[in-house]
């Protein structure tokens, strides 16, 4: 069924010194001068490297096997007889599931003693057997629910974790929203969407200041709720909603669902966007005239879990 193993990385931050400043000696001269310790970056980006390593070493079982950098992500065409292995933090994986389609995606952690690893179950030595049991159709996979963003001339855009709708710069995102039968002009810093996969990340940090806000005023603090990654709903966020003569503030957070989608509209002549997963690079335009349909998607993401 699979006829070849799509292996994606990412650049560690060694690798991305290197690019600014040409050379590891420049990159270490800066650091230093500025009084950061270069050799953190160095032990992270051996670490980085020994896994690689170890992981080259696993793949090669017969398949064809073709790397990938997280920055060429977007433009790579993924085929339905694919395995897709990540290595990287957590983030790499939603980089990498929006894309994969329904292909199976083993997730590797390269640095378990740096990286959590909430969506990286296996470390490089475990990897051989989950391969073997992906390959047989034998592995255990959660289908994880992703969201959708779509306009109206059907451009469409998926999430992982989570969405954004709003300026391209820190001006304030004028747009008008619709969730149910309340509607309302806003203007805000722009509006998070989230995934049961992505509500341990952007999101828990939303909650996290507004329970900072209200304990600081004197309430409860408050503690985000994780969800599942296979439910069937979405969390959205406005954030710093401004009320003036012309945008109010009584659509602030909600849960969209099949029956129940986000609808906006939006009231920016240009800079408006919409952009999944941190990857910037890859966004919809949102501009004056453009309507989007922001709910659950159709496709899941099989990530393979211990």
């Amino acid at each position: 069924m699979y006829d070849k193993i799509v292996l994606i990385t990412r650049k560690t931050r060694l690798d991305e010194l290197v690019d600014r400043f040409n050379t590891r000696a420049q990159a270490k001269f800066y650091i230093e001068h500025s009084g950061g310790d270069f050799n953190s970056y160095v032990v992270e980006h051996d670490t980085y490297q020994r896994s690689l390593s170890a992981v080259r070493r696993t793949i090669e079982c017969g398949l064809k096997i073709q790397l990938l950098d997280r920055s060429l992500i977007p433009t790579y065409v993924f085929a339905a007889t694919d395995i897709v292995i990540t290595l990287g933090q957590d983030g790499l994986v939603a980089n990498a599931a929006k894309y994969v389609g329904g292909q199976p995606i083993i997730a590797v952690n390269p640095d378990a003693e740096h990286f959590d690893g909430i969506l990286i179950p296996f470390l490089p030595a475990q990897l051989k057997t989950a391969l073997e049991l992906t390959l047989q159709e034998k592995a255990k996979v959660r289908a994880v629910s992703m969201a959708e963003a779509k306009l109206k001339d059907g451009q469409r855009l998926l999430a992982f974790n989570d969405l954004f709708i709003g300026a391209s710069s820190h001006i304030s995102a004028r747009y008008h929203i619709v969730h149910g039968q309340r509607q309302e002009n806003q203007s805000s810093s722009g509006i998070i969407v989230s995934t049961g996969a992505g509500s341990t990340g952007w999101m828990s940090s939303v909650f996290n200041e507004a329970s900072g806000i209200i304990s600081y005023l004197g309430g409860q603090p408050i503690k985000p709720q994780p969800m599942s990654w296979e439910e069937e709903r979405l969390l959205f966020v406005v954030r710093e909603p401004f009320v003036s003569l012309h945008s109010q503030a009584a659509i602030v957070v909600g849960t969209i669902k099949h029956s129940e989608p986000l609808k906006l509209e939006s009231q920016m002549p240009c800079g408006g966007v919409i952009f999944s997963d941190g990857m910037e690079s890859d966004y919809l335009e949102f501009n004056s005239g453009t309507d989007a349909t922001i709910g659950l998607a159709r496709e899941k993401a099989n990530l393979v879990v211990s």
